[in-house]
């Protein structure tokens, strides 16, 4: 892509303004701020508690308050929330009193990488995992990208890449939000009902995505799965519109009447799911033949972490240029992807029992996780521990959760972790125990257990975890806590205790 077909936003970076950002601990606002304190700004912010990312933000010098107080914007320029900081927040009242602009975290990214490609990831699921995989590729192949990924990216200890090429970031449909992004490459690896607190139904969220692909600069491409029928539907819109589409996936791309839609494919074929791993031969088809059939191995499970390689080398293709060079550098940067924080991520074995932590939060993502936990226990137990997120998810998609948990041999939910949402009468997370498949009895698999506390969950795991099982945290909430909390009682219980990778 050419300088003609970047973001047109304001870039700020580089003049030393004072930027304030308000829960700055939370993965979308720190990786954010570790960008801004390395472009030159100066950085405070305020969170209610002093976790993992407030330390780092400590150490690389920004000053970071405990507590929400209406002084702490004094001073600032600008200062930047997410749509789930309330109106009457303290803070967000003063910097209003102050004229102090207040903006959401979309804008400050699109400031923050102002004159950059802007290669932007969607989706109902795999947002985390396809930029993570993209930024290393680009990484890799010797692109020097910048990224803001909302989760830890194995190989860097954080979220966030200054880099001086491409800029690889998630775009949240959660809140509209996505359509503030003007991006040279557009990623949408599914769209599912999801977010109905913002949403009508899967056709207003389908009009979202098709919004999202508009946004692309003149030129720009759209990268869509065409295993998924929301994502190959704005694959179809897209093109009838005249964009450049590039789909990937196992299915042919076609229109609704069957026929081929004519667009560049990357065709996902000959996979092999093992405990350990994932591959494919990726076949560039339509137009991009050069980049030759390419082979990928991925060092973890599932099929869902193929395709969401095949997303970021798809993408990655834009910016490399389609020869079988690049195309193979691509491939072999994402072979040595290790991984995203809370993505399926290895917390340690003790006791002969393996602990694994998984931030899946809508049911899709749940079965997902799952199945590459039965792929990886292979002869032993999954047993499950499972936070539901948010009051409003919970009501609209208990019965699906209830089937995803299905897939888990032993499962037991906690309480719902309402986060910025007020509860709702009614909405625990006994719906979801509740709803559990009939056929799970009728095949003699243990019922649910709904254990609200969460030390009680623990417990109720540790009673039952034995050597070869696989024992999983599942949730976006703080179920992440309990994870290392298990491995440590199983590594009591075993004289010669595994290392946690935490």
């Amino acid at each position: 892509m050419n300088t003609e077909q970047m973001s047109t936003h304001h870039p700020d970076h580089g003049t030393g303004q004072h930027w304030h950002f308000i829960a700055i601990g939370g993965h979308g606002m720190s990786v954010l701020a570790e960008i801004a304190l390395e472009l030159g700004h100066r950085v405070t912010g305020s969170d209610q508690v002093a976790g993992e990312e407030v330390v780092r933000l400590r150490e690389r010098g920004a000053r970071v308050d405990i507590g929400h107080a209406a002084a702490q914007v004094e001073g600032a320029d600008v200062v930047v929330v997410s749509t789930a900081i309330r109106e009457e927040n303290v803070e967000v009242v003063r910097a209003r009193e102050l004229g102090i602009e207040v903006i959401h975290r979309s804008e400050a990214m699109t400031r923050l990488t102002a004159g950059r490609p802007f290669y932007a990831v969607a989706g109902t699921h795999g947002k985390t995992t396809t930029s993570a995989m993209l930024a290393v590729a680009l990484e890799g192949a010797g692109c020097d990208p910048g990224a803001a990924i909302g989760g830890t990216v194995t190989s860097w200890s954080k979220g966030s890449r200054v880099g001086s090429g491409p800029f690889v970031a998630e775009a949240d449909e959660s809140d509209g939000s996505f359509l503030r992004y003007t991006p040279a490459v557009a990623i949408v690896t599914n769209v599912e009902e999801d977010h109905l607190a913002y949403y009508s139904g899967l056709a207003q969220i389908l009009d979202g995505f098709t919004a999202f692909a508009n946004c692309l600069v003149p030129g720009g491409l759209l990268v869509a799965c065409s295993d998924d029928p929301g994502s190959l539907e704005v694959a179809r819109r897209a093109h009838a519109a005249g964009l450049r589409v590039r789909t990937y996936g196992q299915a042919d791309p076609v229109t609704a009447q069957g026929e081929p839609l004519g667009v560049e494919h990357v065709s996902v074929r000959e996979v092999e799911l093992t405990a350990g791993h994932a591959a494919a031969m990726l076949h560039p088809l339509g137009g991009i033949e050069s980049a030759g059939i390419t082979p990928l191995r991925m060092a973890a499970p599932g099929l869902h972490t193929v395709l969401d390689a095949a997303a970021a080398w798809a993408a990655g293709l834009e910016a490399t240029g389609t020869d079988a060079h690049s195309a193979a550098r691509l491939a072999q940067a994402l072979g040595a992807f290790g991984g995203a924080g809370r993505r399926f991520e290895e917390v340690g074995e003790a006791a002969g029992v393996r602990v694994v932590d998984d931030y899946a939060h809508n049911p899709t993502k749940v079965a997902n996780a799952l199945a590459a936990g039965r792929l990886a226990v292979g002869e032993g137990r999954l047993i499950v521990l499972f936070q539901p997120a948010l009051f409003t998810r919970t009501r609209d998609f208990y019965a699906e959760f209830a089937r995803a948990l299905d897939g888990a041999d032993e499962a037991v939910v906690i309480d719902v972790f309402g986060s910025r949402e007020d509860p709702i009468p009614g909405v625990t997370s006994a719906l979801i125990v509740d709803a559990q498949p009939a056929e799970r009895a009728e095949r003699g698999a243990s019922p649910f257990a709904l254990v609200p506390e969460r030390e009680d969950a623990v417990a109720w795991v540790l009673e039952r975890a034995e050597p070869g099982d696989l024992v999983m945290t599942v949730g976006s909430g703080d179920v992440t806590l309990l994870a290392p909390q298990i491995l440590r009682a199983l590594s009591a219980r075993d004289p010669e205790p595994g290392q946690s990778a935490r």
